[in-house]
């Protein structure tokens, strides 16, 4: 392969050899001789400078760099050349030294995880050595965790302005939610950030997250129309749920779309003659559905570091863009169990942030609120950052941060009477705006809809039963 890249150079550094040696990842680490990784080193060295890559300019950087006695002086690299008849192969060439590679890289990591199973006084439980285990084979195929070139990285971040400017505004930086006016402050749900969406229980942290991942899975707006940035582009989208099993959210999802009051027609209360036009839209919305890309585990009790060992398996083999965990307190951590509550929340928050930069895919993790917003004496019961329950790590690690609240739950506010408005609230928006967002929750369809910035008459979106206060008893599942 050294030979293959001296026998092929041209002096400007485009060098066909050279160049499919850097896209398919070979390093000075490559070569186990250590004379053929200083070699390849000085000649990576000299590319980056479109340095001539001829026999004779080698020698002299070796020898200028002080490293041509080491490598064998000019009868090694001479010999480079003369065992190289053509370039014609260097492909195959390449991969063997990248495959030579490989299998080194293999053999240390297993040597490694082995040498963990046997120290069962650092590493009691086993299912912590198999998380890292999945972990570090899966950054030997994948290349996780390289470190970009700090020229490319601002390369990238110039395109992709570059590109917000060329595309007028219509260009965002993440997946859409499928809501103009929350697209309009966050740009989008972007790579690598943890979005935690926090309320009261029976608020909708469930329906707002189910709503944004069948929006993301079927590259569509919650109106059902093509998301324009990406032209309706699908995103594989996986959903941990630790609360629901997947026959009760795939329920929800389907009612939601087909704009089915489930609670009604499970008590027989639609007329017959509604009947046939209900089913006709529930076999269409489920049609629809079904071709979503949206992967559901509803394992109970998961401990965080299975969650990311799925996760990681996940976006393997479906090509995850963006998860869903309903919610961080049903999480658990074997390693801080053992300690305070708040030291176990803290970890598990931890490491789905290290998740979500491991997988450069956003995470929605929903946590509950603590009764403090209700005991403040405030009639509109605003929660704040600090009411995150158990934490104050999920405040720290979280990107953005949604607050939910529905006025009418609150017989004290003033917009009470209001049945269908919700405030998504974002307190916390790392790389972006903070504020209100008004929205419209569909209580009997579970489902968030775009709430016009002038709209206050509640006419068009009228529930069909009267939505009982915070506290009184009901009977409908989906209140």
């Amino acid at each position: 392969m050294l030979g293959s890249i001296l026998l092929d150079t041209t002096g400007r550094g485009d060098d066909r050899v050279m160049d499919e040696c850097r896209t398919r990842g070979i390093v000075a680490e490559s070569f186990f001789d250590p004379c053929n990784r200083a070699i390849y080193a000085t000649m990576l060295e000299m590319n980056r400078s479109s340095k001539p890559l001829d026999a004779i300019s080698l020698v002299e950087e070796l020898r200028r760099t002080g490293r041509l006695e080491a490598v064998g002086g000019v009868g090694y690299v001479q010999s480079l050349i003369d065992q190289v008849p053509t370039t014609a192969h260097a492909e195959h060439y390449i991969g063997i030294v990248r495959g030579k590679h490989l299998r080194r890289l293999l053999i240390e990591r297993a040597t490694d995880v082995v040498t963990k199973c046997f120290d069962e006084g650092t590493y009691p439980d086993p299912q912590v050595v198999l998380g890292e285990a999945e972990r570090t084979f899966l950054e030997v195929g994948g290349g996780a965790g390289a470190t970009m070139p700090w020229a490319s990285a601002i390369d990238e971040s110039f395109k992709r302005i570059d590109r917000l400017f060329e595309s007028g505004g219509k260009l965002m930086e993440g997946l859409s939610t499928g809501y103009r006016y929350l697209d309009e402050v966050l740009q989008g749900l972007k790579p690598s950030e943890m979005i935690v969406i926090a309320a009261r229980p029976s608020v909708g942290k469930t329906s707002l997250a189910m709503n944004i991942a069948e929006n993301c899975a079927l590259g569509q707006d919650i109106n059902g129309v093509p998301t324009r940035h990406d032209d309706g582009k699908r995103h594989p989208v996986a959903i941990f749920s630790l609360e629901m099993p997947v026959e009760q959210l795939t329920k929800r999802m389907l009612a939601g779309r087909a704009r089915v009051n489930m609670w009604r027609l499970n008590r027989n209360l639609v007329p017959r003659k509604e009947k046939q036009e209900l089913t006709e839209s529930l076999l269409r919305a489920a049609g629809e559905l079904k071709g979503a890309p949206i992967y559901v585990d509803d394992s109970a009790g998961l401990d965080v570091m299975d969650l990311r060992a799925r996760a990681r398996r996940m976006k393997k083999q479906h090509g995850i863009e963006l998860i869903v965990i309903d919610y961080l307190q049903l999480c658990g951590c074997r390693e801080g169990a053992r300690q305070s509550r708040q030291i176990e929340v803290s970890m598990i928050s931890q490491q789905i942030k290290a998740m979500a930069k491991e997988l450069k895919v956003p995470v929605i993790v929903l946590s509950q609120l603590s009764r403090a917003n209700e005991q403040r004496g405030d009639k509109f019961e605003k929660p704040k950052l600090s009411d995150l329950r158990d934490s104050g790590a999920i405040e720290q690690d979280a990107d953005v941060v949604f607050l939910l609240r529905r006025p009418s739950r609150n017989s004290n506010d003033p917009e009470s009477q209001d049945l269908t408005l919700a405030y998504v609230d974002i307190a916390k928006n790392r790389n972006g705006e903070t504020g209100e967002v008004k929205m419209s929750f569909l209580r009997e369809f579970t489902r968030f809809v775009d709430r016009e910035p002038e709209h206050t008459s509640t006419e068009n979106f009228q529930t069909s039963e009267p939505e009982p206060r915070q506290g009184e008893f009901t009977d409908d599942p989906l209140a």
